[in-house]
């Protein structure tokens, strides 16, 4: 009898990856220490703070805006803090997708071409991501009937799922959503949330969601308090 070889599984390699992070502007007396982050492909992070607990910056360091003045960042596996900032541009287009607090629709293009924005700036294929599009704009309930109106045309909540789209179309490994809530009431804001949620499972794609209100904690899996970063990523409760 021959011997086998036991299958083992191959390791995790975390979506994204924070060691020794530390931030600080050279004008301000006021530093951001993160010792560790790890988000795992698939999983859901809820940060929370208040107005100047350091958010925005944090965000701006995950979508490589911004370097660590120590420390290193790394997404899939790979290094991203370190490369060039030219570099870090084309990675953020292909693995990052960012839903904004103000949408930041271009109101007078159509609700497909504000879509396909982020497929050309990943500099993927025109016919590909234009099918990949439509049936992600239809699973989000936009059919042939608005896909070829202009943003602006849209209701509140129809404008929301067109941001998504655009942001999970290159199926990034990593979601950024920088309070995109906090002007809704209690309904649209659940509505969203669901929806957003949903398609990320659907695209295996991590979610970074950053909001000042607790309540959304129930969403997620995981929570970072901007308050007391040194304990790193907590379970929700």
């Amino acid at each position: 009898m021959t011997g086998t070889t036991p299958v083992t599984d191959k390791p995790k390699i975390p979506a994204i990856e924070l060691k020794n992070v530390v931030f600080y502007y050279q004008t301000a007396a006021w530093q951001l220490s993160l010792p560790a982050l790890t988000l795992q492909q698939g999983e859901h992070l809820f940060i929370k703070g208040a107005s100047g607990s350091g958010k925005t910056t944090l965000l701006n360091l995950l979508a490589g805006i911004i370097s660590p003045r120590q420390g290193e960042i790394k997404l899939g596996g790979e290094s991203f803090s370190r490369l060039s900032a030219a570099k870090r541009d084309t990675v953020r287009a292909r693995k990052i997708g960012v839903v904004f607090q103000q949408l930041n629709l271009i109101s007078y293009l159509s609700v497909l071409d504000n879509v396909l924005l982020s497929s050309h700036f990943a500099g993927l294929d025109k016919t590909a991501s234009e099918q990949r599009a439509i049936k992600l704009l239809q699973s989000l309930a936009l059919g042939p009937e608005l896909i070829q109106q202009q943003a602006a045309a849209l209701s509140v909540g129809q404008q929301q799922r067109v941001a998504i789209a655009r942001a999970l179309l290159t199926r990034p490994a990593l979601l950024i959503a920088d309070e995109p809530t906090s002007a809704l009431d209690a309904d649209n804001r659940d509505g969203f949330m669901q929806v957003m949620l949903e398609q990320a499972n659907a695209c295996q794609t991590s979610v970074i969601f950053v909001s000042h209100d607790a309540t959304l904690r129930r969403y997620f899996s995981q929570q970072l308090d901007m308050q007391h970063l040194a304990q790193g990523v907590q379970p929700c409760c």
